[in-house]
């Protein structure tokens, strides 16, 4: 792995395991973070204690998922050389900062936040869910400025989550150390705040429509191609897709979600623009056409990944990954932890941490 101490500016971001990726993920998120390793200091983290908030009895699962995340991650082009792929339940610093951030944020704050609010209702949860369901909005806080990054790679559903993160660095800074309410973000660290204030780095597809052209693709709602799916299985999704449209010699709609996904993943943008136009004339081009060239699009897309995924298919390998990257991330979050609790006169003495 590549030493951490150089001086790029650093990363952060990741998935709670709550099953496999999909093209979602890596329109929105994996794709961005993939040409990041070159030029930053990347951290990705596995978030399995936060997939307790809703699924803790369910330990087994998690485990299988969090395992099978780290797989795509790979696959995709994650370089365990170049990035560090961590697990959020071994940097104990991570929980340490959650319980010191929640000091900083009224609940009625946390609550507003816009995806909690969303989260609890597409999950039915009503008012049946833990008390930890909502610390996890905190938690995320303390995963990203555990790491003191510059920014976040995210989906667009996950900015607002960001800027409570951002609040949090705000309020660090001025309560802890001095740095002052009119000082720009841009700044703090300058003025001697312990944390940046990270900016979001949404990917070029904020949110990718699922295939029922309805709903962000979510495997929950059953509309999501994912990044393991075998070449049928994709073809066969994509087939899926509902236009309403009747006949090869109707007018198509030209911003269907069908012709979006072309957009987003069929290269040739001549093509597409061909596509497009005769869609939306009636030159007779059926959907079912279309939707072959797409599948062809998508497969060609991941059957890189594919193959590269058969590096990976001994959970150990898997696991040998996630230990190399958890040391490097106490490594750095051990770091942050120290210069928090001296800022909020907690530092006593030093500790150090071994995996082992």
């Amino acid at each position: 792995m590549t030493s951490h101490g150089t001086p790029r500016d650093r990363i952060l971001t990741g998935d709670t395991p709550t099953g496999k990726l999909h093209l979602g993920h890596w329109v929105g998120s994996v794709k961005r973070r993939v040409e990041l390793q070159d030029t930053h200091d990347c951290f990705f983290i596995l978030a399995n204690m936060h997939a307790f908030t809703t699924r803790s009895d369910q330990p087994d699962e998690i485990r299988a998922d969090t395992l099978e995340i780290v797989r795509d991650l790979l696959c995709m082009g994650i370089d365990p050389e170049r990035a560090s792929i961590f697990l959020q339940s071994e940097v104990p610093a991570i929980a340490e900062l959650t319980f010191l951030f929640s000091m900083l944020l009224p609940f009625n704050r946390v609550m507003r936040n816009p995806t909690l609010k969303e989260e609890i209702k597409v999950k039915g949860l009503g008012e049946n869910y833990p008390f930890g369901f909502p610390l996890y909005a905190v938690g995320q806080t303390a995963d990203i400025l555990a790491f003191r990054p510059v920014g976040v790679p995210v989906g667009e559903d996950q900015v607002p989550h960001l800027e409570l993160t951002r609040e949090v660095a705000r309020r660090f800074n001025q309560k802890y150390c001095n740095v002052g309410d009119k000082v720009e973000d841009a700044d703090h660290v300058d003025e001697g705040g312990v944390f940046p204030v990270p900016v979001a780095d949404v990917g070029a597809v904020g949110r990718l429509v699922g295939i029922d052209g309805a709903n962000k693709m979510s495997k929950s709602l059953n509309n999501a191609i994912y990044i393991s799916d075998t070449a049928k299985q994709v073809q066969k999704k994509v087939n899926k897709i509902f236009t309403g449209r009747q006949s090869p010699t109707e007018p198509g709609d030209p911003d269907n979600i069908l012709m979006q996904y072309c957009d987003i993943f069929i290269p040739d943008q001549d093509r597409v623009a061909e596509l497009r136009r005769k869609y939306a004339a009636g030159e007779d081009i059926g959907d079912g056409h279309i939707k072959q060239e797409l599948g062809a699009s998508i497969n060609a897309l991941l059957e890189p990944m594919r193959e590269r995924r058969l590096q990976f298919e001994q959970d150990s390998d898997v696991i040998d990954v996630l230990k190399r990257g958890t040391i490097e991330a106490n490594r750095v979050t051990e770091e942050t932890l120290a210069m928090a609790k001296e800022a909020a006169g907690l530092g006593f003495f030093p500790r150090t941490l071994d995996i082992h």
